[in-house]
């Protein structure tokens, strides 16, 4: 069932004339709840604050607001009270993103992070920088990154059935933005999510020593001056199965769809799996470019792959 907005979000929204809806709002009395205690903040971060070095879960009302967080310890679960009616939107802490984390561990359910745009180009619904993370049905959108993550072999991130659509750009002195950018991190998972409508740089670039890319749908249909679908330039071994690729007409470089080890070889990449993919191109369209180019000369398992006419299986270079 679907809550209504309360008396007073409907009637501030018509002291605005706007529907409440849409009210962006930057404090909202209750609206952020520990669950584990019942007691509820006007703001995201004095909710984290309460938590402190503790676990617990913080479940947020419907609405939009425009508050960002910074958590710098314990483990927190970050909850939309009805999955996909929770956005933070245009505001990141630090010049960062609307969630910077640097606890033990955080857990993202079904919010929507839109509109997250900073000078260095970085702006990122999520900055991880220390910790495990879990996301599982948000949205990103519409902002220059959807995750960020620092450098540090001990942090894994797990991202499922979430969405990242209008993100990326390479108008910035720092250097591209990506949908997803993940750095050299343990292990990176990515499991039935959609990456669309990209707008600069690539949609999945990891330096993560493991990935597992599964199950997800890249379409660069409506894509501008995109890049590559999936981007590994320092190595990575794991699995990358049962996606399914588009190829848009307005790319900076549209040479591969997946590419291995283009920058520096930081891991090893011997027994990485390619399998069971789908590729094409937009309706129209017609060019020659490689599904998968290997800087790394290591031993690629590729197999089952259904790929267009024009996709050559692999390339060495």
């Amino acid at each position: 069932m679907t809550r209504k907005p309360s008396f007073a979000l409907n009637a501030l929204a018509a002291a605005l004339a706007l529907p409440a809806a849409v009210l962006v709002a930057q404090t909202v009395p209750g609206a952020f709840t520990v669950a584990e205690t019942g007691r509820s903040y006007a703001t995201l971060q004095d909710a984290v604050n309460a938590v402190g070095n503790t676990r617990a879960t913080i479940r947020i009302a419907p609405g939009t607001y425009r508050q960002c967080a910074v958590q710098e310890e314990g483990v927190i679960v970050y909850e939309a009270a009805e999955p996909g009616t929770v956005t933070l939107a245009g505001r990141a802490c630090e010049d960062k993103a609307s969630l910077v984390l640097r606890g033990t561990g955080a857990e993202v359910r079904g919010l929507t992070f839109s509109n997250i745009n900073v000078a260095d180009g970085n702006g990122s619904g999520i900055r991880l920088e220390t910790g495990s993370l879990n996301v599982a049905y948000a949205r990103f959108e519409n902002s220059q990154q959807g995750i960020l993550t620092a450098a540090d072999p001990a942090i894994n991130l797990y991202v499922t059935r979430s969405t990242f659509t209008g993100l990326g750009t390479c108008e910035n002195d720092a250097g591209c933005a990506h949908s997803l950018y993940i750095g050299d991190i343990g292990s990176l998972t990515v499991r039935e999510s959609r990456f669309e409508r990209g707008t600069g740089g690539h949609y999945l670039k990891a330096r993560a020593a493991k990935v597992v890319i599964e199950g997800n749908s890249f379409d660069d249909a409506n894509g501008r001056t995109t890049n590559y679908m999936i981007d590994l330039p320092a190595g990575s071994v794991g699995r990358i199965a049962d996606n399914r690729f588009v190829q848009g007409r307005d790319k900076e470089n549209y040479s591969t769809f997946i590419a291995l080890g283009s920058e520096d070889l930081l891991h090893p990449s011997d027994g990485l799996r390619v399998e069971n993919n789908e590729a094409r191109f937009v309706p129209g369209l017609s060019r020659e470019t490689a599904f998968f180019a290997d800087w790394t000369g290591s031993r690629i398992v590729m197999q089952g792959n259904k790929l267009a006419a024009g996709i050559r299986q692999y390339e060495p270079r």
